[in-house]
Protein backbone atom coordinates (compact mmCIF):
# COMPACT_ATOMS: atom_id res chain seq x y z
CA UNK A 1 0.00 0.00 0.00
CA UNK A 2 1.15 3.71 -0.09
CA UNK A 3 3.34 5.10 2.81
CA UNK A 4 6.42 6.93 1.20
CA UNK A 5 7.14 4.88 -1.46
CA UNK A 6 6.13 1.84 -0.38
CA UNK A 7 3.53 -0.36 -1.81
CA UNK A 8 1.66 0.04 1.73
CA UNK A 9 0.06 2.71 0.99
CA UNK A 10 -0.88 5.12 -1.88
CA UNK A 11 1.40 6.39 -3.90
CA UNK A 12 3.80 9.59 -3.65
CA UNK A 13 0.33 10.74 -4.67
CA UNK A 14 -0.82 10.65 -1.42
CA UNK A 15 -3.80 12.33 0.24
CA UNK A 16 -3.06 15.84 -1.81
CA UNK A 17 -2.50 14.19 -5.01
CA UNK A 18 -4.56 11.17 -6.29
CA UNK A 19 -6.23 10.14 -3.01
CA UNK A 20 -9.23 12.54 -1.82
CA UNK A 21 -9.04 13.39 2.39
CA UNK A 22 -11.87 14.68 4.03
CA UNK A 23 -11.31 16.87 6.86
CA UNK A 24 -13.11 16.34 9.70
CA UNK A 25 -11.86 17.54 12.94
CA UNK A 26 -8.67 18.83 12.03
CA UNK A 27 -5.28 18.47 9.95
CA UNK A 28 -4.07 14.63 9.89
CA UNK A 29 -0.46 14.45 11.42
CA UNK A 30 0.93 12.61 13.84
CA UNK A 31 -0.97 11.38 16.97
CA UNK A 32 0.19 12.25 20.70
CA UNK A 33 2.95 9.59 22.11
CA UNK A 34 4.94 9.90 18.75
CA UNK A 35 8.48 8.80 19.38
CA UNK A 36 7.66 7.48 22.99
CA UNK A 37 9.34 4.67 24.48
CA UNK A 38 7.79 1.26 24.48
CA UNK A 39 8.06 -2.37 24.89
CA UNK A 40 7.55 -4.95 22.15
CA UNK A 41 3.65 -5.15 21.48
CA UNK A 42 1.62 -7.88 21.83
CA UNK A 43 0.37 -9.08 18.84
CA UNK A 44 -3.25 -7.62 17.37
CA UNK A 45 -5.91 -9.81 18.15
CA UNK A 46 -8.02 -10.14 15.23
CA UNK A 47 -11.93 -11.84 14.97
CA UNK A 48 -14.46 -11.66 13.09
CA UNK A 49 -18.27 -11.13 14.33
CA UNK A 50 -21.31 -13.23 13.26
CA UNK A 51 -22.59 -10.87 10.49
CA UNK A 52 -19.22 -10.77 8.92
CA UNK A 53 -17.43 -7.63 10.07
CA UNK A 54 -13.72 -8.25 11.12
CA UNK A 55 -12.74 -6.47 14.34
CA UNK A 56 -8.74 -6.37 15.10
CA UNK A 57 -7.65 -4.78 18.41
CA UNK A 58 -3.73 -3.57 19.10
CA UNK A 59 -3.20 -2.82 22.62
CA UNK A 60 -0.86 0.03 22.10
CA UNK A 61 0.67 1.58 25.68
CA UNK A 62 3.15 4.30 24.13
CA UNK A 63 0.02 6.83 25.19
CA UNK A 64 -3.15 8.02 26.28
CA UNK A 65 -4.75 8.10 23.19
CA UNK A 66 -6.98 5.75 21.29
CA UNK A 67 -7.38 5.50 17.22
CA UNK A 68 -10.26 4.21 15.39
CA UNK A 69 -10.42 3.68 11.78
CA UNK A 70 -13.37 2.25 9.74
CA UNK A 71 -12.31 0.78 6.47
CA UNK A 72 -15.24 0.22 4.39
CA UNK A 73 -14.43 -2.17 1.14
CA UNK A 74 -15.82 0.63 -1.94
CA UNK A 75 -13.71 2.78 -3.41
CA UNK A 76 -13.95 4.52 -7.24
CA UNK A 77 -13.15 0.25 -8.99
CA UNK A 78 -16.86 -0.51 -7.31
CA UNK A 79 -18.91 2.61 -8.75
CA UNK A 80 -20.81 2.08 -11.95
CA UNK A 81 -20.33 4.82 -14.86
CA UNK A 82 -23.30 6.75 -13.85
CA UNK A 83 -21.68 6.47 -9.97
CA UNK A 84 -18.58 7.82 -10.43
CA UNK A 85 -17.52 9.76 -7.50
CA UNK A 86 -20.05 8.22 -5.16
CA UNK A 87 -17.41 6.56 -2.81
CA UNK A 88 -16.03 9.99 -2.28
CA UNK A 89 -19.16 11.63 -1.60
CA UNK A 90 -20.23 9.07 1.13
CA UNK A 91 -16.72 10.34 2.62
CA UNK A 92 -18.23 13.35 2.94
CA UNK A 93 -21.99 13.12 3.51
CA UNK A 94 -21.38 10.51 6.84
CA UNK A 95 -19.64 13.27 8.89
CA UNK A 96 -22.74 15.64 7.98
CA UNK A 97 -25.79 14.05 10.13
CA UNK A 98 -27.16 10.54 10.90
CA UNK A 99 -30.96 9.87 11.97
CA UNK A 100 -30.12 10.80 15.64
CA UNK A 101 -27.87 13.86 15.29
CA UNK A 102 -27.84 16.56 13.19
CA UNK A 103 -24.98 18.33 10.87
CA UNK A 104 -21.86 19.57 12.86
CA UNK A 105 -22.15 16.60 15.68
CA UNK A 106 -19.19 14.56 14.81
CA UNK A 107 -16.82 17.20 14.32
CA UNK A 108 -17.99 18.92 17.85
CA UNK A 109 -18.34 15.98 20.01
CA UNK A 110 -14.56 14.91 18.78
CA UNK A 111 -13.08 18.22 19.03
CA UNK A 112 -14.80 18.47 22.47
CA UNK A 113 -12.85 15.83 23.94
CA UNK A 114 -9.72 17.32 22.45
CA UNK A 115 -9.73 14.67 19.15
CA UNK A 116 -9.72 14.50 15.51
CA UNK A 117 -11.43 12.88 13.21
CA UNK A 118 -11.15 12.43 8.96
CA UNK A 119 -11.46 10.50 6.13
CA UNK A 120 -9.82 9.26 2.85
CA UNK A 121 -11.24 7.87 -0.13
CA UNK A 122 -9.22 5.57 -2.45
CA UNK A 123 -9.75 3.20 -5.48
CA UNK A 124 -10.12 0.05 -3.22
CA UNK A 125 -11.19 1.38 0.10
CA UNK A 126 -12.71 4.32 2.12
CA UNK A 127 -11.83 5.19 5.76
CA UNK A 128 -13.00 6.62 8.50
CA UNK A 129 -10.57 7.67 11.78
CA UNK A 130 -11.36 9.10 14.92
CA UNK A 131 -8.23 9.92 17.62
CA UNK A 132 -9.25 10.15 20.96
CA UNK A 133 -8.47 10.45 24.61
CA UNK A 134 -8.88 6.08 25.88
CA UNK A 135 -11.45 7.29 27.78
CA UNK A 136 -13.58 8.15 24.67
CA UNK A 137 -13.15 4.74 23.27
CA UNK A 138 -16.85 3.70 23.73
CA UNK A 139 -18.26 7.27 22.61
CA UNK A 140 -16.12 6.86 19.23
CA UNK A 141 -16.90 3.57 18.58
CA UNK A 142 -20.51 4.35 18.34
CA UNK A 143 -20.30 7.79 16.35
CA UNK A 144 -18.57 5.43 13.50
CA UNK A 145 -21.15 2.82 13.84
CA UNK A 146 -24.10 5.74 13.54
CA UNK A 147 -22.15 7.27 10.66
CA UNK A 148 -21.70 4.41 8.88
CA UNK A 149 -25.12 3.14 9.11
CA UNK A 150 -27.70 5.75 10.27
CA UNK A 151 -26.00 8.63 8.15
CA UNK A 152 -29.18 11.11 7.20
CA UNK A 153 -28.13 12.04 3.10
CA UNK A 154 -29.62 15.89 4.12
CA UNK A 155 -30.92 17.37 0.68
CA UNK A 156 -29.50 20.22 2.00
CA UNK A 157 -26.33 19.06 3.29
CA UNK A 158 -25.61 17.45 -0.25
CA UNK A 159 -25.85 20.43 -2.01
CA UNK A 160 -23.30 21.71 0.26
CA UNK A 161 -21.18 18.98 -0.29
CA UNK A 162 -21.29 18.97 -4.11
CA UNK A 163 -19.66 22.87 -4.32
CA UNK A 164 -17.40 21.39 -1.90
CA UNK A 165 -16.18 18.39 -4.34
CA UNK A 166 -16.18 20.83 -7.31
CA UNK A 167 -13.83 22.75 -5.41
CA UNK A 168 -11.42 20.02 -4.62
CA UNK A 169 -11.55 18.79 -8.22
CA UNK A 170 -11.02 22.30 -9.10
CA UNK A 171 -7.83 23.01 -6.76
CA UNK A 172 -6.79 19.18 -7.84
CA UNK A 173 -6.56 20.63 -11.67
CA UNK A 174 -5.16 23.48 -10.99
CA UNK A 175 -2.25 21.73 -8.87
CA UNK A 176 0.36 20.40 -12.03
CA UNK A 177 1.50 17.11 -9.65
CA UNK A 178 -1.83 16.02 -8.40
CA UNK A 179 -3.19 16.15 -12.30
CA UNK A 180 -0.16 14.57 -14.00
CA UNK A 181 -0.53 11.78 -11.63
CA UNK A 182 -4.29 11.46 -12.15
CA UNK A 183 -3.53 11.43 -15.65
CA UNK A 184 -1.02 9.46 -15.66
CA UNK A 185 -3.62 6.74 -14.29
CA UNK A 186 -5.77 7.11 -16.85
CA UNK A 187 -3.43 6.36 -19.24
CA UNK A 188 -1.92 2.95 -17.56
CA UNK A 189 -5.20 1.98 -16.64
CA UNK A 190 -7.02 2.82 -19.67
CA UNK A 191 -10.86 0.89 -19.63
CA UNK A 192 -10.22 0.18 -16.11
CA UNK A 193 -11.86 1.84 -13.56
CA UNK A 194 -8.86 2.20 -11.50
CA UNK A 195 -8.37 4.93 -14.70
CA UNK A 196 -11.27 6.74 -13.58
CA UNK A 197 -10.82 9.66 -11.25
CA UNK A 198 -11.98 9.71 -7.19
CA UNK A 199 -13.80 12.81 -7.61
CA UNK A 200 -16.04 11.48 -10.16
CA UNK A 201 -17.13 14.27 -13.08
CA UNK A 202 -19.13 16.87 -13.21
CA UNK A 203 -22.30 15.09 -14.32
CA UNK A 204 -22.47 12.39 -12.20
CA UNK A 205 -22.22 14.98 -9.17
CA UNK A 206 -24.79 17.03 -10.30
CA UNK A 207 -26.90 13.69 -10.81
CA UNK A 208 -26.32 12.13 -6.79
CA UNK A 209 -29.72 12.42 -5.24
CA UNK A 210 -30.22 11.62 -1.33
CA UNK A 211 -32.07 8.34 -2.98
CA UNK A 212 -29.44 7.25 -4.54
CA UNK A 213 -26.21 7.74 -2.52
CA UNK A 214 -28.57 5.98 0.33
CA UNK A 215 -28.67 3.31 -2.33
CA UNK A 216 -24.78 3.34 -2.95
CA UNK A 217 -24.46 3.26 1.29
CA UNK A 218 -27.24 0.55 1.49
CA UNK A 219 -24.90 -1.52 -0.75
CA UNK A 220 -21.59 -1.50 0.73
CA UNK A 221 -22.04 0.20 3.88
CA UNK A 222 -22.80 -3.58 5.24
CA UNK A 223 -20.83 -5.72 8.34
CA UNK A 224 -19.45 -7.49 6.03
CA UNK A 225 -17.59 -5.35 3.82
CA UNK A 226 -15.89 -3.45 6.78
CA UNK A 227 -13.12 -3.95 8.56
CA UNK A 228 -13.36 -2.16 12.20
CA UNK A 229 -9.24 -1.33 14.06
CA UNK A 230 -9.12 -0.38 17.53
CA UNK A 231 -5.47 0.62 19.00
CA UNK A 232 -4.44 2.12 21.67
CA UNK A 233 -4.04 1.30 25.47
CA UNK A 234 -7.26 -1.00 25.92
CA UNK A 235 -8.47 -4.19 26.85
CA UNK A 236 -9.58 -6.45 23.86
CA UNK A 237 -12.43 -8.19 25.75
CA UNK A 238 -13.71 -4.63 26.52
CA UNK A 239 -13.75 -3.37 23.37
CA UNK A 240 -15.26 -6.81 21.74
CA UNK A 241 -18.33 -5.67 23.75
CA UNK A 242 -18.59 -2.77 23.10
CA UNK A 243 -18.70 -3.51 19.30
CA UNK A 244 -20.72 -6.16 19.78
CA UNK A 245 -23.53 -3.86 20.92
CA UNK A 246 -23.06 -1.20 17.82
CA UNK A 247 -21.42 -2.82 15.02
CA UNK A 248 -22.68 -6.57 16.17
CA UNK A 249 -26.27 -5.42 16.37
CA UNK A 250 -26.00 -4.97 12.32
CA UNK A 251 -27.18 -7.78 10.36
CA UNK A 252 -25.43 -9.38 7.86
CA UNK A 253 -26.44 -8.88 3.97
CA UNK A 254 -24.67 -11.67 2.24
CA UNK A 255 -22.76 -9.18 0.65
CA UNK A 256 -19.52 -10.49 -1.48
CA UNK A 257 -17.15 -8.11 -3.36
CA UNK A 258 -16.84 -9.12 -7.08
CA UNK A 259 -13.32 -9.49 -8.45
CA UNK A 260 -10.95 -6.67 -8.77
CA UNK A 261 -10.76 -6.43 -12.87
CA UNK A 262 -7.13 -6.64 -14.31
CA UNK A 263 -5.93 -3.99 -16.88
CA UNK A 264 -5.42 -4.39 -20.36
CA UNK A 265 -1.83 -4.73 -21.11
CA UNK A 266 0.23 -1.63 -22.23
CA UNK A 267 1.74 -3.44 -25.47
CA UNK A 268 3.60 -0.37 -27.36
CA UNK A 269 2.67 1.57 -24.87
CA UNK A 270 1.25 5.47 -25.03
CA UNK A 271 2.20 8.73 -25.36
CA UNK A 272 0.81 12.45 -24.85
CA UNK A 273 1.68 15.80 -24.23
CA UNK A 274 -0.17 18.67 -23.28
CA UNK A 275 0.25 21.93 -22.84
CA UNK A 276 -0.44 24.35 -19.74
CA UNK A 277 -0.06 27.05 -18.23
CA UNK A 278 2.83 26.33 -16.37
CA UNK A 279 6.41 27.67 -15.73
CA UNK A 280 8.07 24.20 -16.04
CA UNK A 281 7.70 20.88 -17.23
CA UNK A 282 5.93 18.21 -15.58
CA UNK A 283 6.96 14.33 -16.87
CA UNK A 284 5.14 11.69 -16.06
CA UNK A 285 5.77 7.92 -16.98
CA UNK A 286 3.94 4.82 -15.98
CA UNK A 287 4.53 1.10 -15.83
CA UNK A 288 1.56 -1.75 -14.75
CA UNK A 289 3.34 -3.53 -11.64
CA UNK A 290 2.15 -6.63 -9.29
CA UNK A 291 -1.27 -6.34 -7.16
CA UNK A 292 -1.35 -6.07 -3.95
CA UNK A 293 -0.98 -9.58 -3.10
CA UNK A 294 1.78 -10.48 -5.69
CA UNK A 295 4.97 -11.41 -3.84
CA UNK A 296 6.96 -9.73 -6.08
CA UNK A 297 5.98 -6.54 -4.86
CA UNK A 298 8.50 -7.13 -2.06
CA UNK A 299 11.46 -6.75 -4.69
CA UNK A 300 9.67 -3.96 -6.86
CA UNK A 301 9.38 -1.56 -3.55
CA UNK A 302 12.69 -1.90 -2.85
CA UNK A 303 13.75 -1.49 -6.80
CA UNK A 304 11.42 1.75 -6.84
CA UNK A 305 13.68 3.05 -3.75
CA UNK A 306 16.91 2.41 -5.36
CA UNK A 307 16.04 3.99 -8.89
CA UNK A 308 14.24 7.55 -7.29
CA UNK A 309 13.12 6.75 -3.97
CA UNK A 310 15.86 9.00 -2.08
CA UNK A 311 17.51 12.01 -2.17
CA UNK A 312 20.16 9.58 -3.21
CA UNK A 313 19.00 7.19 -5.25
CA UNK A 314 20.13 6.17 -9.13
CA UNK A 315 18.42 8.97 -10.90
CA UNK A 316 18.51 11.71 -8.58
CA UNK A 317 22.20 11.77 -8.06
CA UNK A 318 22.45 11.83 -11.95
CA UNK A 319 19.51 13.80 -13.14
CA UNK A 320 19.90 16.56 -10.49
CA UNK A 321 22.97 16.13 -8.76
CA UNK A 322 25.14 15.23 -11.84
CA UNK A 323 23.79 16.71 -15.06
CA UNK A 324 21.21 19.30 -13.56
CA UNK A 325 18.50 18.48 -15.84
CA UNK A 326 15.44 18.01 -13.18
CA UNK A 327 14.54 20.08 -10.12
CA UNK A 328 13.23 16.97 -8.83
CA UNK A 329 12.60 13.11 -9.42
CA UNK A 330 10.92 10.97 -7.67
CA UNK A 331 9.49 6.87 -8.19
CA UNK A 332 6.92 4.66 -5.95
CA UNK A 333 5.24 1.25 -6.55
CA UNK A 334 1.52 1.50 -5.47
CA UNK A 335 -0.40 -1.73 -5.15
CA UNK A 336 -4.10 -1.99 -5.77
CA UNK A 337 -6.07 -4.83 -5.74
CA UNK A 338 -6.40 -5.23 -9.50
CA UNK A 339 -3.13 -4.31 -10.19
CA UNK A 340 -0.41 -2.25 -9.43
CA UNK A 341 1.78 1.10 -11.36
CA UNK A 342 5.13 2.04 -10.89
CA UNK A 343 4.99 5.87 -11.11
CA UNK A 344 8.12 8.11 -11.87
CA UNK A 345 7.54 11.93 -12.34
CA UNK A 346 10.20 14.41 -12.51
CA UNK A 347 9.90 18.38 -12.88
CA UNK A 348 11.93 20.12 -15.78
CA UNK A 349 12.87 22.41 -18.52
CA UNK A 350 10.76 21.26 -21.65
CA UNK A 351 13.48 21.61 -23.91
CA UNK A 352 15.04 18.53 -21.85
CA UNK A 353 12.31 15.89 -21.72
CA UNK A 354 13.23 13.74 -24.64
CA UNK A 355 17.11 13.38 -22.94
CA UNK A 356 15.82 12.97 -19.47
CA UNK A 357 13.42 10.02 -20.58
CA UNK A 358 16.26 8.50 -22.57
CA UNK A 359 18.41 9.08 -19.10
CA UNK A 360 15.41 7.14 -17.11
CA UNK A 361 15.32 4.04 -20.06
CA UNK A 362 19.78 4.26 -19.47
CA UNK A 363 19.27 3.51 -15.96
CA UNK A 364 16.30 1.24 -15.90
CA UNK A 365 18.51 -1.19 -18.52
CA UNK A 366 21.80 -0.27 -16.53
CA UNK A 367 19.61 -2.05 -13.33
CA UNK A 368 18.66 -4.90 -15.86
CA UNK A 369 21.48 -5.70 -16.94
CA UNK A 370 23.79 -5.73 -13.39
CA UNK A 371 21.14 -5.42 -10.71
CA UNK A 372 21.81 -2.82 -7.50
CA UNK A 373 24.77 -3.06 -5.59
CA UNK A 374 24.51 -4.68 -1.88
CA UNK A 375 25.01 -1.51 -0.58
CA UNK A 376 22.41 -0.10 -2.42
CA UNK A 377 20.25 -3.09 -1.42
CA UNK A 378 20.80 -2.47 1.73
CA UNK A 379 20.00 1.07 2.04
CA UNK A 380 16.79 1.00 0.57
CA UNK A 381 15.65 -2.12 3.36
CA UNK A 382 17.57 0.07 5.93
CA UNK A 383 15.30 3.25 4.53
CA UNK A 384 11.58 0.71 4.68
CA UNK A 385 13.16 -0.28 8.48
CA UNK A 386 13.09 3.04 9.36
CA UNK A 387 9.85 4.58 7.89
CA UNK A 388 7.69 1.20 8.86
CA UNK A 389 9.10 1.85 12.80
CA UNK A 390 7.94 5.50 12.48
CA UNK A 391 4.46 4.50 10.82
CA UNK A 392 3.35 2.15 13.11
CA UNK A 393 5.16 3.86 16.77
CA UNK A 394 1.86 5.57 17.08
CA UNK A 395 -1.67 4.00 17.81
CA UNK A 396 -3.01 5.78 14.41
CA UNK A 397 -0.30 4.51 12.15
CA UNK A 398 -0.95 1.38 13.96
CA UNK A 399 -4.69 1.22 13.05
CA UNK A 400 -4.32 2.77 9.76
CA UNK A 401 -1.56 0.06 8.47
CA UNK A 402 -3.60 -2.69 10.26
CA UNK A 403 -7.07 -1.58 8.39
CA UNK A 404 -5.22 -1.28 5.11
CA UNK A 405 -3.27 -4.28 5.50
CA UNK A 406 -7.23 -6.47 6.21
CA UNK A 407 -8.83 -4.55 3.39
CA UNK A 408 -6.49 -4.88 0.37
CA UNK A 409 -4.34 -7.57 1.09
CA UNK A 410 -3.85 -9.57 4.53
CA UNK A 411 -2.81 -8.35 8.04
CA UNK A 412 -0.63 -11.38 8.43
CA UNK A 413 1.52 -10.00 5.05
CA UNK A 414 1.46 -6.53 7.17
CA UNK A 415 3.74 -8.02 9.84
CA UNK A 416 5.96 -9.92 8.37
CA UNK A 417 6.53 -7.15 5.97
CA UNK A 418 9.77 -6.01 7.02
CA UNK A 419 11.46 -8.95 7.22
CA UNK A 420 10.33 -10.45 4.01
CA UNK A 421 12.09 -7.42 2.63
CA UNK A 422 14.96 -8.12 4.27
CA UNK A 423 15.08 -11.87 2.22
CA UNK A 424 14.46 -9.76 -1.06
CA UNK A 425 18.13 -10.67 -2.83
CA UNK A 426 19.77 -8.62 -5.63
CA UNK A 427 18.74 -11.00 -8.15
CA UNK A 428 15.39 -10.55 -7.32
CA UNK A 429 15.76 -6.65 -7.76
CA UNK A 430 17.28 -6.90 -11.27
CA UNK A 431 14.50 -9.74 -12.18
CA UNK A 432 12.06 -7.41 -10.63
CA UNK A 433 13.22 -4.59 -13.61
CA UNK A 434 13.56 -6.97 -16.40
CA UNK A 435 9.68 -8.20 -15.92
CA UNK A 436 8.05 -5.08 -14.76
CA UNK A 437 10.02 -2.08 -16.49
CA UNK A 438 9.96 -2.26 -20.27
CA UNK A 439 11.15 0.46 -22.44
CA UNK A 440 8.90 0.00 -24.55
CA UNK A 441 5.39 -0.56 -23.10
CA UNK A 442 5.03 2.29 -20.68
CA UNK A 443 2.95 5.69 -20.31
CA UNK A 444 4.67 8.78 -21.00
CA UNK A 445 2.73 11.92 -20.33
CA UNK A 446 4.67 15.40 -20.51
CA UNK A 447 2.68 18.66 -19.50
CA UNK A 448 4.43 21.40 -21.05
CA UNK A 449 3.87 25.38 -20.54
CA UNK A 450 1.92 27.08 -22.85
CA UNK A 451 3.52 29.46 -25.15
CA UNK A 452 3.89 32.67 -23.79
CA UNK A 453 3.25 31.29 -20.74
CA UNK A 454 5.94 32.51 -19.16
Amino acid sequence: MIRSASRRAVPWLAAALLLSACAGSGARSAAPGAGAAEAELPPPARQVLRNGLRLIVQDHRASDIVALYLFVGVGVRYEAPDQLGYAHFQEHMLFKGTDRFGPGYVDRTVEGVGGRSNAVTSFDYTSFYLVLPSDATTMGIELLADMAFRSSFAPDEIGREREVIFEEARIEQDNPRSAVVRQLYGLVFAGNPYGRPVLGTRPTMQAATQERLRAFNRRYYVPENMTLVVAGPVDPVAVRGIVDRTFGRMPATGYKPGPAPAPAPLTGGVRRTVERAEQQAHLALGWQAPRSDDANGDAVDLLTTILAGTESSRLAQRLRDRERLVSSVTMSYSALMGGGIVSLRAELEAKDLERVERIILEEIARIQESGPTEEERRLAVTKFEAQHAFDTETSEGLAYAYGLAETTWTLEAELRYVDRLRRVTREQIRDAARRYLSRTDYARLAFVPKPGAR
